[in-house]
């Protein structure tokens, strides 16, 4: 029996964990089980033309909200060529509400509800040795026109799964994708808004296996592995060994993990403080709001001021980055509710700051309570909310404006110190900032045209002056600094106009030479230069704000970082 398992992930460059999971469960009983993963851009046409040649009898799809919509498209066109092909569909997405996806595709003959791996084995089997579909647990399936839901599959002891990364052509293809890892299952806490909330407890992989199977990926060269687990901390012991693994192991592999900050014990924070080695670790953290009454009702347990304090450590140590995340939307939270929300995380300054917007996943408590807070939201994925009974359409698209230049301008970390002078002198927040940038942004019809470094700066920049900001000077300066340190390279090129006649340039790099001790040559091969109307050493040391024509020079010496020096003139 052929068997094709098959995705559809969001990038070329992400990978399928569970995929390889369902092989490496039922490979011994089926050898010819073969992946074929693809990205939700790819043709239609090409990967039904693929799976097709194949010649497959089972086709197992693993869905989520950022690939139903096209993987549904995909099995409808595969049936339509391949009738007599067996559609197997499994994942978060499908694992709930059975008798909406079965009524609106019919193309589907068999949904795997939740943990899969020896579902789908045991599947394999009936289907291969004719036996009726009622005998396999953990599964619904189509009966004439009606469907049937079997008895739920019990979960599994973690370490009777093989490992998903042992097939050496397999980690070869994966060195330069991002790869996904777990080294527990389930989580603690009930969030009504996330399917994690639905399996209750925590279920470990042995230690031993662990590490083993993390060696294996880091030996064969690759260079991300981001942990699924949904709270990687909650067991200080467990946690604080891998972290010790992977910091005594790492190679250069960068590892990435959703922690819980408020729970963080101290002394695990002070070993990674003391020994993590810079960048190879980042957080993500979900603080989704900081509003005790909308956590309330989520049921989310957060102790913001422990979580502020653990964040704030971390980035004064520099050595770990943060990913901090908001969502949008939560119930009772209005717009100048989140605005608070934003600020106050936002004064963390963490490296990014993912605002979402909530989504109303299939199966989750909030999903049953929508009417309850006037949810509307997209009937398909990603069912994410247009309005509530406290934040209007008109809220969400002001808050989506936010959305667009945050990323932009703060998560690319293309211009911080301007950010930051903006924020703390010129605005009166951090979220107002973005507001009003994002809709000056979305007037000019920027949202609807491509973006290179360049236009980012100028785009601001005619920002900050249509708005008449009290120092324009000090913005430009910072800006001009930014957009230097943003390459390895010396520029070709700069968003605004040389003030500069070629002769003072001349005279200033003659005192670059006496000052710096290079020759001619090398500074014009090496630096840039400009005059700033400020003391742009002083703001930036002591926020002192002092009109100085300062001459401004950049090093570029790769594959160090670009160096600055400031020399008053």
């Amino acid at each position: 029996m052929k068997i094709i398992l098959s995705t559809l992930n969001a990038k070329y460059i992400h990978s399928s964990l569970a995929l390889r999971y369902l092989k490496a469960y039922s490979q011994n009983e089926f050898p010819e089980i073969e992946i074929l993963e693809y990205s939700i851009k790819e043709p239609l046409l090409h990967m039904v033309s693929e799976i097709y040649q194949k010649d497959p009898d089972v086709v197992g799809f693993s869905c989520y909200i950022w690939n139903i919509e096209e993987t549904i498209q995909l099995i409808q066109l595969l049936k339509k060529v391949k009738p007599e092909v067996r559609i197997v569909l499994g994942g978060p997405e499908v694992s709930y509400d059975l008798l909406y996806w079965f009524e609106r595709v019919p193309e589907i003959d068999v949904i795997v509800v939740g943990e899969g791996e020896a579902t789908f084995l045991h599947l394999l089997q009936a289907l291969e040795t004719k036996r009726p579909l009622d005998e396999v647990l953990g599964i619904a399936y189509r009966e004439g026109k009606t469907y049937r839901v079997n008895a739920s599959q019990p979960k599994l002891d973690l370490n009777e799964i093989p490992s998903p990364y042992q097939d050496l052509e397999d980690l070869q293809s994966l060195k330069d994708r991002i790869v996904y890892f777990e080294a527990s299952r389930g989580c603690p806490f009930s969030c009504a808004y996330c399917l994690s909330s639905i399996e209750t407890g925590v279920r470990y992989f042995e230690l031993e296996r662990v590490k083993e199977d993390l060696l294996r990926l880091i030996k064969s060269g690759v260079k991300l592995i981001k942990f699924v687990d949904r709270t990687f901390n909650i067991n200080k012991k467990y946690a604080l060994e891998i972290f010790q693994f992977l910091i005594e192991n790492h190679q250069g592999t960068v590892f990435q993990f959703e922690i819980t900050a408020d729970i963080m014990k101290q002394d695990v924070l002070q070993y990674l403080i003391d020994h993590a080695p810079e960048g190879i670790l980042r957080f993500e953290i979900g603080v989704q709001s900081t509003n005790d009454y909308t956590n309330s009702l989520v049921h989310r347990r957060q102790n913001f001021k422990k979580l502020s304090e653990t964040v704030l450590k971390l980035k004064e140590s520099t050595k770990i980055d943060q990913h901090l995340d908001l969502i949008a939307g939560l119930p009772e939270e209005d717009y100048e509710s989140f605005r608070k929300t934003f600020n106050d995380v936002f004064e963390l300054r963490p490296e990014e700051l993912q605002l979402g917007f909530l989504k109303m996943l299939r199966g989750t408590t909030i999903w049953k309570e929508a009417k309850k807070y006037g949810y509307i939201y997209m009937d398909k994925a990603p069912y994410e909310i247009l309005a509530n009974n406290v934040l209007s359409f008109s809220d969400v698209i002001r808050i989506k404006r936010v959305e667009e230049v945050l990323d932009k301008y703060w998560n690319a970390q293309r211009m911080n110190r301007t950010i930051e002078y903006l924020i703390r002198y010129e605005f009166t927040s951090a979220f107002d900032f973005f507001q009003q940038f994002g809709d000056y942004w979305e007037s000019k019809g920027w949202n609807r045209i491509g973006h290179q470094l360049e236009t980012l700066y100028t785009r601001l920049n005619d920002f900050l002056i249509d708005t008449g900001i009290q120092h324009l000077e000090i913005a430009q300066s910072l800006m001009k600094l930014d957009y230097f340190l943003n390459f390895n390279h010396k520029p070709r090129k700069t968003w605004w106009e040389f003030t500069l006649t070629k002769k003072e340039q001349k005279e200033m790099m003659k005192d670059l030479m006496e000052d710096l001790n290079l020759s001619e040559n090398e500074l014009h091969k090496h630096f840039m230069i400009e005059v700033v109307p400020i003391d742009i050493e002083a703001f930036l040391t002591i926020g002192e704000i002092k009109e100085q024509n300062t001459l401004l020079a950049v090093y570029y010496n790769p594959p160090d970082k670009p160096k600055y020096f400031t020399k008053k003139r």
